[in-house]
């Protein structure tokens, strides 16, 4: 069968969107896996599925799937994107846009050219909701990697992070850190892990080791997790300018229990259709 898809990018973030609103198709995780292929197949970071909603107070359901296969919970990058293509393509007249996702409901916002503010819902900070092995609430964990000891903060943004602080972006041990410690066996689920140079107090550098992807261009929920772990620490102020790889997206946070937003591009690159 002929599969109509749209390649899109989050600050180079990248995404095949499938819209299962007017087509119906399944995917496997090996399909996922053969088109996640840069050589052979359409290429991508993740898989994202726009479907109609089961509840009356969203008006779209998206699904994620990283390009191992492997579903994910949440993706700021695909979120903004997924904005953009269901206006784009006549889905939807709406500038605000109700979502549902596999851990909840979030709201959209087109606030002008490629630009769109994305309501990530509150941080969560329970190790048991996380999920992350610990008897209680810290600052920072403790994790042994080999012979020695990495300290994180470990938050959910929808989907399992760990931040780690480093004096320099560009040099920090991303790809020797990143495997371990993203299917560290304290994350039951693994997790995305973040290395976070704080510039100064409305500056942070980031670059993440994502879950089921290795280091991506951009992370959305990366970027929050960052955020509000320096947020958090009084290490930067409510709002601030997260610099990734891939450009730079901007965070608010008022504090526990408050939602933090998100505001960035997204771009379409081109639609396609691919013979399953």
């Amino acid at each position: 069968m002929k599969l109509e898809f749209t390649k899109m990018h989050g600050l180079g973030n990248d995404f095949m969107v499938v819209n299962q609103v007017t087509q119906n198709v399944q995917l496997n995780t090996e399909q996922i896996r053969r088109l996640a292929d840069r050589h052979t197949g359409v290429g991508f970071d993740q898989l994202l599925l726009v479907s109609p909603p089961s509840s009356p107070d969203a008006d779209f359901r998206y699904r994620i799937f990283n390009a191992d296969g492997s579903e994910v919970e949440q993706c700021g990058n695909g979120a903004r994107c997924f904005a953009r293509f269901v206006r784009d393509k006549g889905l939807t007249h709406k500038d605000v846009i109700p979502v549902e996702t596999n851990t909840g409901r979030i709201e959209l916002q087109l606030v002008g050219g490629d630009q769109v503010r994305v309501n990530m819902g509150p941080p969560i900070f329970d190790p048991a909701a996380i999920p992350l092995q610990a008897e209680q609430r810290q600052a920072r964990y403790k994790f042994n990697v080999g012979n020695n000891i990495v300290e994180l903060a470990c938050l959910s943004m929808g989907n399992p992070h760990g931040v780690l602080e480093v004096s320099n972006v560009s040099n920090a041990p991303v790809r020797k850190l990143g495997p371990k410690l993203e299917a560290h066996p304290r994350f039951p689920k693994r997790a995305n892990i973040g290395f976070s140079q704080i510039v100064d107090r409305q500056h942070i550098r980031l670059r993440v080791f994502e879950r089921g992807v290795g280091e991506t261009r951009a992370c959305g929920t990366g970027a929050c997790a960052a955020a509000v772990a320096a947020m958090a620490a009084n290490r930067v102020d409510q709002r601030v300018s997260v610099t990734l790889p891939g450009g730079t997206l901007q965070i608010e946070w008022r504090g526990e229990d408050q939602p933090v937003f998100m505001t960035g591009p997204a771009t379409t690159v081109y639609d396609g259709i691919v013979r399953l």
